[in-house]
Order: structure tokens, then sequence, then C-alpha cells
């Protein structure tokens, strides 16, 4: 038998969902918390959420603790300030609606060719891999991929990448030992056609490898610190 909640329970733990996050962020956003601390109280936050006084601090307690907000007092008065965490969730939840209104998306930024551990041309051997890569990509893949380091503003534009839909190649079990799962799409890099790899795990955080056909320091060629440029399209 079901217990039915008691008054006002439902707001103890609020906000409880993604879009109630975003919500409050949003709303955030719009008074200025984005670029500058905002002087707002609980309860004038409560009136513009359509909640409590008591609602709203929980909100902000939540999300001060969750590293998405910062909170001070300023005579008796507190003053907010968006993360940088919280303004990446909601770039990303403005690349999703720019999905639904836009269709797929594209992004162009420039790096520099990096040495990386060495590890691709093993990856790119196991057959688990080579068989999906072919069938999903339309071509095997060259044993090895090229890396190339990002900053700045080019970082940026490729963490929105992890919430692009892309092919997907699943991750799967040989010989004991468990290899990861990853997301690809199409690219260009110099105007020639390769994929970015996305993996659900990375060693990396300033660095995206991308895969070919064919060896593509050969192809283009480059060598490590050459610039390349690079458009990518959400597939």
């Amino acid at each position: 038998m079901t217990v039915p909640a008691a008054a006002g329970a439902p707001e103890k733990n609020r906000p409880r969902s993604r879009g109630e996050t975003l919500a409050v962020l949003k709303l955030l956003a719009l008074a200025g918390a984005d670029h500058t601390a905002v002087v707002l109280t609980s309860r004038e936050l409560g009136e513009r959420l359509g909640v409590s006084q008591q609602a709203a601090d929980r909100y902000l307690l939540a999300l001060e603790k969750r590293g998405l907000i910062t909170r001070s007092l300023a005579q008796r008065r507190q003053r907010l300030l968006l993360t940088p965490a919280a303004m990446e969730q909601l770039r990303l939840e403005h690349h999703s609606y720019r999905r639904i209104f836009e269709g797929p998306a594209k992004i162009s930024f420039s790096g520099a060719v990096t040495s990386g551990l060495g590890e691709g041309r093993y990856y790119l051997s196991q057959p688990g891999y080579v068989v999906q890569f072919t069938e999903r990509l339309g071509y095997p893949p060259y044993p090895g991929t090229l890396n190339v380091r990002v900053g700045g503003e080019a970082l940026r534009k490729v963490a929105l990448v992890g919430e692009w839909s892309g092919i997907r190649i699943d991750g799967f079990t040989t010989a004991g030992r468990t290899f990861g799962g990853a997301t690809c799409f199409p690219a260009k890099m110099n105007g020639h056609r390769c994929h970015l790899i996305h993996p659900d795990r990375t060693h990396y955080k300033d660095v995206v490898e991308f895969v070919a056909a064919d060896c593509l320091r050969e192809a283009l060629p480059v060598k490590d610190d050459d610039a390349v440029e690079i458009d990518i399209e959400e597939s």
C-alpha cells in the first residue's frame, strides 16, 4: 500500500530533478547572476518560482552544496553568483534546444598535433573495435589515433560534443578484459575526412582523438606542434 506524502513534504529535497535545477539556474542567470553577484532574498526567489520561501532556500542550499552557486551575505541579504559548472549546465541545455529548432550542430576550431600515450594502436587493433568501426563508420580504422591538443574557446566547444548525438561504439569484454565504449562524430581535419572519438572514459582533459581510414599524420601530412583546422558535425 502506498502511503500519501504529508502536505508540503515534496519540497524537502528540492531541487529534485534536472528540470527544477535548470529552472532555478535559468532564473538566476536572467537576473544577472551569470556574470555578477545579484542580491536576491529567498522570499523573492520563491515568488518568482512559485514556491514557498522555505522551499526556495532549500533550492539554494542544494545548489550551493553541488557547487553550482556561491552565496554570501550583504547587509542581511544574500548575494548569489552562478559558478562555471552552472553555466556549463545551461550551455548544454541551450545546445539541446538548438538541436530541436536548428538541426544538427556543427563546430569549427583549431588545435595542435601532439603525441599521445601510444594506446591508440593497441585499442584500434582489437577485433571488437575493428568490426564496429568498419560497420558503423564505413571503413576499417587505421590502427592508431591522431591526438590534437586544444585550449581556451576550442576546449569549451569540444566539451559540448559530449551532449551531441553521435555514432555509438559499444564497449565489450574479451579474454577477461573490459574495453570501454565511445561515441564518434564525422569530422574533417584540414579538409581530410575522419572521425572524432569521444571515449566514455579518457585520461585526457585538453586532448581530442581522431581516427580515419588512413594514417592522418602521413595523409595531411603533419607532425607534433603543427596547427590543424577541424570541423565536426553532429550525426
